[in-house]
């Protein structure tokens, strides 16, 4: 995975237009602190969220941010959009403007979705290789039938793209009502797997992704920060 720091001395060259003797210099006089640390070495990595502090002069410092949000029917998975509200416009914190998707709900869909600022974080997450497991429950016009569930399990071929879906669990009460455990997200997934069957998708709720599960404290168009044992949970996937 491509990784967002830089070396230290190209970092310097960048923020402050030096040349790299003087970031050898400033080095040699103890002036460059790295998240506290003072800097020795000119290839030392800078991240995203590195504090960087230069004679005395703070150059950086940024926080991660993690968010959760029930999504509403009517509200673009998008950060900006010319003609209707997006995610972005529900998150009253500063960090709001900073803020990135982890995945996308359609317009109508409802549920969980993951904000934050740190890329690296996001990408690994994103990534299809990362096998992170996302819960959705979804109610049908149609009931669902043993053939069904057998192709979901199986993977069904997408002739557009030419893949075949990795398996999909299901899990339900009601016919009229599954909850689906997909470990990849394609284009309008679960409405083209459902169609192939000539099954209308009236409505789908993402309740969980990976360990992060929707909080049942947050109404629709609510978020919270994540807890450290989320956000950890959830970086654990596309490792190694």
């Amino acid at each position: 995975m491509k990784s967002t720091s830089v070396r230290l001395d190209r970092y310097l060259k960048k923020a402050l237009s030096l040349a790299r003797a003087e970031v050898q210099l400033l080095l040699a006089r103890g002036e460059v602190f790295l998240d506290g640390e003072c800097a020795k070495d000119i290839q030392q990595l800078v991240g995203e969220f590195t504090q960087v502090v230069v004679a005395g002069r703070l150059l950086q410092n940024r926080q991660p941010h993690y968010i959760q949000l029930h999504k509403p029917p009517g509200i673009v998975s998008a950060t900006r959009d010319h003609k209707h509200k997006t995610v972005i416009d529900l998150i009253t914190a500063d960090c709001a403007a900073e803020l990135h998707l982890v995945g996308r709900l359609d317009f109508n869909s409802t549920g969980l979705v993951l904000l934050t600022n740190d890329g690296r974080w996001s990408r690994r997450l994103t990534n299809p290789a990362s096998g992170v497991e996302k819960h959705y429950r979804v109610t049908l016009d149609k009931p669902i039938t043993p053939d069904i569930v057998a192709a979901f399990t199986k993977g069904m071929h997408f002739g557009f793209e030419d893949i075949i879906t990795r398996p999909v669990r299901t899990s339900f009460t009601d016919p009229l009502c599954v909850d689906l455990y997909l470990h990849e997200g394609r284009y309008h997934q679960i409405k083209r797997m459902f169609g192939h069957f000539q099954i209308t998708v009236l409505s789908l709720h993402r309740l969980a992704i990976g360990n992060v599960v929707l909080d049942s404290k947050l109404a629709e168009g609510e978020w919270r920060a994540l807890t450290a044992a989320e956000v950890s949970g959830l970086g654990q996937y596309g490792e190694g």
